[in-house]
């Protein structure tokens, strides 16, 4: 694995050059305790071997840089001890299963939880669109302290036990040397401050349960299911950490008359026998109220009527969904003596048998 030229990373860790991530993961945690320094003393060449292993890893296990390098080759020569090794973590969980961290930030404080909130709507509302006032009892930012917790006048103070830094360290030795762990500060949660003057209405929480109530303004074309974000609305963060969001889910309840796909409606239409058979005007309904449609003679059980534009409106603004009318040819059932006798004339006109017959008769028929 030593010399001038740098070798192949997939050959150092033996790996094929479509091997995965798991493979390549457990390729190198396998090499990493097989050539570590401090588990070959006596090799004065494993210290360089364990370089290369770490420098095939660093390149094979990043996606962006695993492209590089099978595009260009590696344009770096090696790398001088840990410290030029970003993954360190990654030689911690091939010893030991876990992962150590050295950070010294100072954690920030919870963001708030997200709500939710329900709005019934008609179907002519979510077509129309319509502003709704939404009432949200959650957790709020103190109105006595401003959400920091501590009494008015005061102001929290850097934790005591972790110094602001917002964790607690500690360290062990290992073969790799002195490895450090870090945990949240239980005194402060991890933010770093304590109050010690705490505020008498949340308690030091700097949060109490609010009813608040807000203007939702829901577009027209809206879905059944759709849910709306209101950043910022939801629960307060801790002492002053940005709140979360408001969600309101819509519910569109059923109609009477439409059945919705889409931006589509879909509705029947029942059209009486004669205007089927002869063509006329009857009344649909739509969206905006009744309209006339033209039947066309000869008009069969099942036809489909589109109306373009009679639909949804569409949430992207780009016009309206269609209407379809599926005509259903109605038959009357209550004809007058008059009514049937023009029936029976119409029938007898095209030739058409009408009236029950009895079994009898039938046969009496057929033998004639």
């Amino acid at each position: 694995m030593t010399g001038g030229m740098a070798a192949d990373h997939y050959s150092t860790l033996g790996v094929s050059r479509d091997a995965g991530q798991d493979e390549i993961k457990r390729a190198y945690r396998r090499l990493a305790r097989q050539h570590h320094p401090d588990a070959n003393r006596e090799d004065p060449e494993a210290e360089e071997r364990f370089k290369e292993i770490t420098r095939a890893y660093e390149v094979l296990s990043d996606p962006d840089k695993r492209e590089r390098y099978d595009l260009y080759g590696d344009d770096r020569a090696g790398v001088g001890g840990f410290g030029g090794f970003g993954g360190i973590s990654d030689i911690f969980e091939a010893f030991f299963g876990g992962v150590s961290t050295a950070s010294s930030r100072t954690r920030s404080p919870g963001r708030g939880a997200d709500v939710l909130a329900e709005v019934e709507l008609t179907l002519e509302e979510a077509a129309a669109g319509v502003e709704r006032e939404v009432e949200v009892t959650t957790l709020g930012a103190c109105p006595r302290c401003d959400g920091t917790g501590a009494a008015p006048g005061t102001r929290p103070a850097r934790c005591s036990e972790c110094g602001g830094v917002g964790e607690l360290r500690t360290v062990r030795r290992t073969m790799l040397g002195n490895v450090m762990t870090a945990t949240a500060c239980p005194r402060c949660g991890g933010t770093g401050q304590e109050i010690r003057d705490a505020c008498d209405r949340c308690s030091g929480a700097g949060r109490v349960t609010l009813t608040d109530s807000l203007t939702v303004r829901i577009p027209p074309g809206v879905d059944d299911g759709a849910h709306l974000r209101v950043s910022g609305r939801g629960q307060a963060g801790i002492r002053g950490a940005r709140a979360g969001d408001l969600y309101v889910q819509i519910r569109v309840l059923p109609h009477a008359t439409f059945r919705r796909a889409g931006d589509d409606l879909g509705c029947e239409i029942a059209v009486p026998m004669t205007v089927a058979a002869l063509g006329g005007t009857i009344e649909v309904p739509t969206l905006e109220g009744p309209e006339d449609l033209e039947v066309a003679p000869g008009t069969q059980p099942g036809q489909i009527v589109r109306l373009r534009g009679r639909g949804m409106p569409r949430l992207d603004g780009r016009g309206r969904g269609e209407l379809v009318l599926v005509l259903n040819v109605s038959v009357p059932t209550d004809l007058d003596d008059d009514q049937a006798a023009a029936l029976r004339r119409l029938a007898e006109l095209r030739g058409e048998e009408v009236g029950h017959k009895g079994f009898f008769d039938r046969i009496k028929e057929a033998f004639q």
